[in-house]
């Protein structure tokens, strides 16, 4: 086994910290919002249900992203599950090109820009935003959702994997 334990005695090597948070499997999910210059995206793989009453979920936001500012200003934003087969909408996302046409979106009942044809989305409004660190967690109350039978996207140590409904 590779030991990717930190080389500082205070644990405070962020790449050997990144590595090690990396084998914690996790979906992926692209947030979407109307920023200041139009629809834009994030990749994200943070998500987590809050509570059920009310609908509540929750993910975290870099202070340093250069996206923060559409999501920091408490528009309603929408949360898409990604399938197996969305890695591309995942890569676009995480990096580069992160807007989007009006061609590639249709509109929520919140006003939110969502993407067709992912596993699941959540249209949510900013419901609390919590300063956490270097983070922001921003807590959205979930106003509709939709999802679809399917294999869904993961991720785990720096790779993009596949997980199949009902397989044990």
């Amino acid at each position: 086994m590779t030991d990717i334990s930190s080389s500082e005695p205070d644990g405070l090597d962020g790449r050997a910290y990144r590595r090690a948070m990396g084998a914690f499997a996790t979906g992926v999910c692209v947030v979407t919002v109307e920023g200041p210059s139009g629809p834009v995206g994030m990749t994200v793989n943070s998500v987590t249900s809050v509570s059920l009453e009310p609908r509540l979920l929750l993910w975290c936001l870099d202070d340093s992203a250069e996206r923060a500012v559409a999501f920091l200003q408490g528009r309603p934003f929408a949360v898409h599950v990604l399938g197996a087969d969305e890695a591309d909408w995942a890569d676009r996302f995480s990096r580069g090109d992160c807007r989007l046409t009006a061609d590639e979106i249709r509109r929520s009942g919140t006003g939110a820009p969502v993407l067709s044809g992912v596993l699941a989305r959540f249209d949510c409004v900013l419901h609390e935003q919590i300063p956490m660190g270097d983070h922001q967690i921003l807590v959205g109350r979930v106003t509709h959702f939709e999802a679809r039978e399917g294999a869904g996207l993961t991720f785990f140590r720096g790779r993009y994997g596949r997980i199949q409904e009902g397989v044990e």
